[in-house]
């Protein structure tokens, strides 16, 4: 009996050393760093920096990217980002405006559309699972968001503001070394479906362009960038995010199911929703979802249309109640 006693023992000790060991390992090595595997074409990419692309570009970047890396001035310097839950640590966004050194004001088109694909900079350093890697999105939709980027807009001017390198968290180290790596780069042109199919419309808008299975899932460590439809809960909500106080929110179940998710709601209802923030049973959605004003009504439709398809998912998430203050 103390024989075996002792081999448990010994056993277990192994396990806790050895686990012990690998996240020493984790918390050293930190983020991991990629090779950075441009084709020439990619390399020596040039986008169209028309009129058009630059407004298609300012009204994607309203959607994605103004939300992380708009400053309280409205400059794209960065922030501190609230709302990522403090077990992956203190992280902020980075400085996107056309500084040379700071910002991205020396990044070649090529080298920003790799990085909008796979999250692989020029060094090869890559950007934590926070920043969307935007692998199945149209080519178009990528080369209008580059062309904004190179553009006048006044938000975009040259800022020195920095901050400090980002303190990660053992488990985000770990996740960033394990679960999650860079997206494949697309091998073939991606193009936006035709508008006349409004279900393949709105699964692009909301799956390619906007991610919103990434937030309405049911697990954050089970979403599938490559193949949406596969992520654990699709559609169904639930995963934990954080307010600007602090406090735990969750998504919302925003399939079909008429008892925990939006089955009752009527398509007008869920365009104010989407674009103004309006919950049809009463108040206003909370943050971290945010009015999305920049998209038309024909394309909230169109998202809503797909919804339609998504499989129902019977899942209650308990919701966000705000705190009634006294005066």
């Amino acid at each position: 009996m103390r024989r075996a006693l002792k081999i448990l023992g010994f056993t277990v000790g192994s396990i806790v050393l050895l686990l012990g060991l690998v996240l020493a390992y984790f918390s050293i090595k930190g983020i991991p760093s990629f090779e950075v595997n441009m084709t020439p074409e990619t390399a020596n990419l040039k986008v169209p920096r028309d009129s058009a692309s630059v407004a298609r570009g300012a009204k994607i970047a309203s959607l994605l990217c103004g939300e992380c890396h708009r400053d309280a001035e409205g400059n794209m310097t960065g922030k501190i980002m609230s709302e990522v839950p403090k077990p992956f640590g203190v992280i902020a966004s980075r400085n996107i405006t056309q500084h040379p050194e700071i910002g991205i004001g020396r990044w070649t088109d090529g080298e920003l559309y790799y990085f909008l694909r796979t999250g692989i900079r020029q060094d090869g350093s890559w950007a934590p699972p926070f920043m969307p890697k935007l692998s199945r999105m149209a080519d178009t939709d990528v080369y209008a968001i580059i062309a904004w980027l190179r553009s006048d807009d006044p938000r975009l001017a040259p800022n020195t503001r920095e901050y400090p390198p980002n303190k990660y968290n053992l488990l985000s180290t770990v996740l960033a070394n394990t679960l999650f790596s860079p997206p494949a780069f697309p091998d073939q042109p991606l193009v936006i479906p035709d508008s006349s199919n409004q279900v393949a419309l709105g699964q692009y808008i909301a799956n390619d362009m906007l991610e919103c299975f990434a937030c309405h899932s049911g697990d954050m460590m089970k979403v599938d960038s490559d193949n949406p439809a596969k992520s654990f809960g699709y559609y169904g909500g639930g995963i934990e995010m954080q307010n600007h106080e602090g406090e735990i929110v969750r998504s919302a179940n925003i399939t079909m199911d008429k008892q925990t998710g939006i089955g009752n709601w009527t398509e007008q209802q869920f365009v104010e929703a989407v674009k103004y923030g309006k919950n049809p049973r009463g108040g206003a959605l909370q943050y971290p979802m945010s009015p999305h004003t920049a998209l038309s009504d024909a394309e909230v439709r169109a998202i809503f249309a797909f919804l339609k398809t998504v499989p129902v998912q019977q899942h209650a998430v308990e919701r966000y109640q705000p705190k009634i203050t006294s005066r």
